[in-house]
C-alpha cells in the first residue's frame, strides 16, 4: 500500500502528522490531487473544539489548497495529470435540485465534504469527488509560487466573505457596513465589500493589530470591543444620524458577536451571518419586531470563484496580503498551534507549503 503524510484531527483539541494510505480513484468522476500548497481554516479549529459532529476523529482536515493532477477518472474530460488547479471547499455534482437552484452547498453527493465528512487537504494528495465541477483551473499568469499562494485564499475564505458576507448582507453603493471580527473572513469582506462602493465599512475586534489591518485594507473606522465600554452605541455613533448600519456581516461565530449586531442594526438593515457557531445565541425579537430588518445564514457556494479568479488575474484583488506566516507542511502541527494563537502570533492565515 502506498502511504503519504497527512495531517489528522485525532481527538478534541489534538492534531496529529501520520503515515496515511494514498487515496485511489473510486469514481469515474474522481481526480486525485498533488497538494502543493494549502492553508488553515476557523472551521478546522471549531472541529477541533467539537463544533462540528459530522467530523469524527482520524479524519483528514482542511478543505482549501492548490495543487497538481495527479490521476483522473474515465468521466472527467476537463482535466488531465500535470494540470494545476484550484479546489473548492464546496464539492458540487452540478447536476442534482440544489447545484441547480445555485446551492452546491446543500449538493445531495456533495457540499462540505472534505475535511468534514471525507478526508481532507492537509495531506500530500487528496481524493476530489465530482472533479470537473469541484476544481478550478489556474491561469498560467498564475502558475507561480506566489501566485498559487494567492489562489489558496480563494478555495474558501474570499468566496465566503462575499457570498455570505457582502451579498447575503445586501452591501450596496452608499450604504453603511460593519464587519464584527477582523479575522481571515472578516478581512475578505472588508475587502470584496469595497466592490459594491459603500460609503462606510467599520469593523469591530478585540485585536488592535488585526483592526490595524482592517484599516489597512480599507475600513474606514475601527472599533476595539475590549476597550469601549458600550460597543454599540460607538459603532452607532460613526454612522448617519445614529442610526445604525444597513449591513452588519457577523464573521466570529459567538453568542456576544451575533448579540452586538442585533444591536447596531439600522431600520431595514441586514444581519448576515457569516461565523460557525457551536452554541445557541439569543434573538431579541422584543427590540426587533418593529424594525423591519432581515437576518441571513449561508455556507458558501462558491459559485464566485470563477469571477474572483478574474479579479486576481488582473490585479484587482490581492489575497496574498492575508498570509502572514508560512510553514512547512513537517511544520503542521506548529502551524495550528500558531494559528489557534492567532492573537499572540499576530497571524491571519497561515500557508502550508508541501
Amino acid at each position: 500500500m502506498t502511504t503519504m503524510k497527512a495531517l489528522i484531527y485525532s481527538s478534541t483539541g489534538q492534531v496529529s502528522l501520520v503515515d496515511y494510505p494514498k487515496p485511489t480513484l473510486r469514481s469515474p468522476t474522481d481526480a486525485i490531487i498533488r497538494v502543493t500548497q494549502t492553508t488553515i481554516c476557523g472551521s478546522d479549529l471549531h472541529i477541533l473544539k467539537g463544533d462540528v459532529a459530522s467530523c469524527t476523529p482520524s479524519r483528514i482536515l482542511g478543505h482549501e489548497g492548490v495543487g497538481v493532477v495527479d490521476s483522473v477518472g474515465s468521466s472527467v474530460r476537463s482535466f488531465r495529470a500535470g494540470d494545476r488547479v484550484l479546489i473548492s471547499c464546496i464539492t458540487q455534482c452540478a447536476t442534482c435540485t440544489f447545484c441547480r437552484r445555485g446551492m452546491p452547498s446543500h449538493c445531495t453527493s456533495g457540499g462540505w465534504m472534505l475535511g468534514n465528512q471525507i478526508d481532507g487537504t492537509q495531506a500530500e494528495f487528496v481524493r476530489i469527488p465530482h472533479a470537473e465541477s469541484s476544481l478550478f483551473a489556474i491561469p498560467e499568469s498564475a502558475a507561480t509560487r506566489e501566485g498559487e499562494a494567492a489562489l489558496v485564499m480563494l478555495s474558501d475564505i474570499f468566496p465566503t466573505a462575499l457570498e455570505c458576507g457582502v451579498l447575503n448582507g445586501k452591501v450596496s453603493p452608499g450604504s453603511t457596513v460593519a464587519v464584527v471580527g477582523a479575522g481571515p473572513v472578516g478581512l475578505a469582506a472588508v475587502v470584496t465589500a469595497q466592490l459594491y462602493t459603500p460609503a462606510v465599512i467599520i469593523v469591530v475586534d478585540v485585536d488592535d493589530n488585526r483592526l490595524s489591518v482592517a484599516k489597512s485594507l480599507g475600513a474606514q473606522y475601527t472599533v476595539n470591543s475590549k476597550t469601549h465600554p458600550d460597543v454599540a452605541e460607538r459603532v452607532k455613533a460613526l454612522t448617519e444620524g445614529g442610526l445604525g448600519c444597513n449591513a452588519v456581516i457577523e464573521a466570529v461565530g459567538i453568542p456576544a458577536t451575533f448579540e452586538l449586531g442585533q444591536r447596531i442594526l439600522a431600520p431595514g438593515g441586514v444581519l448576515a451571518n457569516v461565523g460557525v457557531h457551536g452554541t445557541k445565541v439569543d434573538l431579541f425579537l422584543e427590540d426587533l419586531w418593529s424594525k423591519n430588518i432581515s437576518i441571513t445564514t449561508k455556507l458558501v457556494d462558491t459559485v464566485s470563484t470563477p469571477m474572483l479568479l478574474r479579479l486576481v488575474a488582473s490585479g484587482r484583488l490581492e489575497p496574498a496580503k492575508m498570509i502572514t506566516h508560512r510553514f512547512k507542511f513537517s511544520q503542521m502541527e506548529e502551524a495550528y498551534k500558531t494559528f489557534g494563537e492567532a492573537a499572540k502570533h499576530n497571524a491571519l492565515k497561515v500557508l502550508i507549503e508541501m
